[in-house]
C-alpha cells in the first residue's frame, strides 16, 4: 500500500491503512472489474441533483428566465426539461453545466452546493445540439480528448474509448474522422465523448435537433437504452413534447421560465395540472372547449356532462372541458357539440377526423398564435369507418377521461 494511504495515532503508531478511493486512485476512473462503466458504490456514489428555486435574469432584463426554480432529481433518473422555445429550458441546463450565473436560489449534486464553482469542478458532462468535435482529430482522439487533457495515461485512455465505441457501435469508425461521418455517428461520437469521461451527471442539450426524422426516431431510442445500462443521472432538454414522453423517466414542463408540472409522463398525459399541460403534451393535442356551466353540470353541445358540484363551486359561468382525441364519442345521433368535417387523415387502423364548430359561439382553447387560422376539434375514429369531408357529426367526451378546468386561472379543477 502506498505510504500516503497509511495513518498514524496521536503517538505515531502506525495504524491500519486507510483505503484511497476511486478517484484517489485515479481523477476520472470511476468503475470496477476494468471498465469505466458507473458502479454505486454507497453514498458516495449518489448523484442527486437539486435545483433549490434558482432564478436567473439576464442584465438589461425585469422578468427571470429562470423564475424559482425547484426540481430534485433521483439518483440515476433520467430528467426531461421540455417547453415551447423561450421558456428558460436551456438556461436551466446551463445553470446547471455552471455555463450561466444564478442570480437566486441554490443547486445541489449530491450533497455539494456547486451554486459558484466552476464548470470543470462539477463533475458533469455535457452533450451539444451541434456535436462540437474537432474536425482534423480522429473519433478516438475526439472521445479521448478530456482525458488527455487531465493527464490520463494513454493506455486507459485507449481502453475507455475502445470500451465506449464498442457500446455506441463507433468500433469501425476510430481512425476516421468527423468529416467522414454522419449526423448520427458524429451525435454518439459527442456522446462517448461524455462516457468516457464517468461524470456524476449526463447534460444534454436538444442532441438530436440536427438528424432527420428517422434517425431521430433511432437515436432517441439508443440514448435511452443507453442512460438505463449506464445508469448515470441524466438532464435532457428538448422541445419536442414526443422525445419527452418516450425518453424521461419524468418530465419537467416550462413555460416562460415557470415550471408548469413534474412528474411522470403518464402521469402529465392522464392528470395535466392547467391548460397549457394540457395542450402541450400529447399529439395530437388534447381538444380544450368552453362550455357553459349548468345547475347539474356543463353542457357540452345538447349532450349534459354530469361534473360534482363541488368541483364547480369556485369557477365562474364557463369552464374549460378538455379530451383528448381517443376519448371522445362520435355519433350522427345529434346529441353533443356539432362539427362540420373539414379533413380526414387515414392512417390505416385509426384516422383522425379534423372538424369545426359549426356554432360560431363555441371556442375552442389554445389556437394557432395567427388568429385567423381556427383550431380544429380533433377526434380518433376507427380507420374501416370514416365520416366524408363536408359531413356533419356531433361529438362528446368520455366522462371517465374528460378534464375540466378554471376558465380564468387555468388551473385544473
Amino acid at each position: 500500500m502506498d505510504a500516503r494511504y497509511r495513518r498514524r495515532t496521536r503517538h505515531g503508531i502506525l495504524a491500519a491503512p486507510l483505503a484511497p478511493t476511486r478517484r484517489e486512485l485515479h481523477p476520472l476512473y470511476d468503475g470496477s472489474s476494468g471498465t469505466f462503466l458507473p458502479v454505486k458504490e454507497g453514498n458516495d456514489a449518489m448523484a442527486t441533483v437539486k435545483f433549490d428555486k434558482a432564478t436567473r435574469i439576464y442584465p438589461g432584463n425585469d422578468t427571470p428566465s429562470v423564475d424559482r426554480l425547484d426540481i430534485d432529481v433521483e439518483d440515476g433518473e433520467f430528467l426531461v426539461l421540455v417547453g415551447p422555445s423561450g421558456c428558460g429550458k436551456s438556461t436551466s441546463l446551463r445553470m446547471l453545466a455552471g455555463l450561466e450565473e444564478v442570480n437566486d436560489g441554490k443547486i445541489w449534486i449530491g450533497d455539494r452546493d456547486v451554486t459558484d464553482l466552476s464548470p470543470k469542478d462539477r463533475d458533469v458532462a455535457m452533450v451539444f445540439q451541434n456535436y462540437a468535435l474537432y474536425p482534423h482529430m480522429t473519433v478516438a482522439d475526439n472521445m479521448g480528448f478530456a482525458l488527455k487533457i487531465a493527464g490520463v495515461d494513454k493506455s486507459e485512455i485507449r481502453k475507455r474509448v475502445e470500451e465506449a465505441a464498442q457500446i455506441l457501435d463507433l468500433t469501425d469508425y476510430l481512425e476516421r474522422k468527423p468529416k467522414a461521418l454522419s449526423g448520427g455517428q458524429r451525435q454518439r461520437v459527442a456522446m462517448g465523448r461524455a462516457i468516457v469521461r464517468s461524470p456524476q451527471v449526463f447534460l444534454m442539450d436538444e442532441p438530436l435537433s440536427n438528424l432527420d426524422a428517422k434517425l431521430r426516431v433511432q437515436t432517441r431510442t439508443q440514448i435511452a437504452s443507453l442512460q438505463r445500462r449506464l445508469g448515470v443521472t441524466t438532464v435532457y432538454v428538448t422541445h419536442d413534447q414526443i422525445e419527452a414522453m418516450t425518453m424521461g423517466d419524468r418530465i419537467a414542463l416550462l413555460k416562460d421560465g415557470i415550471l408548469q408540472q413534474c412528474a411522470t409522463p403518464r402521469e402529465m398525459y392522464d392528470r395535466p395540472n392547467n391548460v397549457f399541460v394540457a395542450g402541450f403534451i400529447g399529439s395530437p393535442a388534447m381538444n380544450l372547449v368552453s362550455v357553459p356551466v349548468e345547475t347539474d353540470g356543463v353542457k357540452f353541445g345538447s349532450h349534459p356532462v354530469d361534473i360534482e358540484r363541488d368541483s364547480l363551486a369556485k369557477a365562474g359561468s364557463t369552464v374549460i372541458v378538455g379530451v383528448r382525441p381517443e376519448d371522445v364519442e362520435v355519433t350522427t345521433n345529434q346529441d353533443g357539440l356539432e362539427l362540420q368535417v373539414d379533413v380526414v387523415e387515414e392512417l390505416g387502423a385509426d384516422a383522425y377526423v379534423y372538424a369545426t364548430p359549426t356554432d360560431e359561439r363555441i371556442q375552442l382553447e389554445g389556437g394557432s398564435a395567427d388568429e385567423s387560422l381556427a383550431k380544429p376539434f380533433i377526434a380518433r375514429v376507427d380507420g374501416r369507418n370514416v365520416p366524408k369531408a363536408g359531413s356533419t357529426i356531433y361529438v362528446y367526451p368520455k366522462q371517465e377521461h374528460m378534464h375540466v378546468f378554471d376558465k380564468e386561472s387555468g388551473a385544473r379543477i
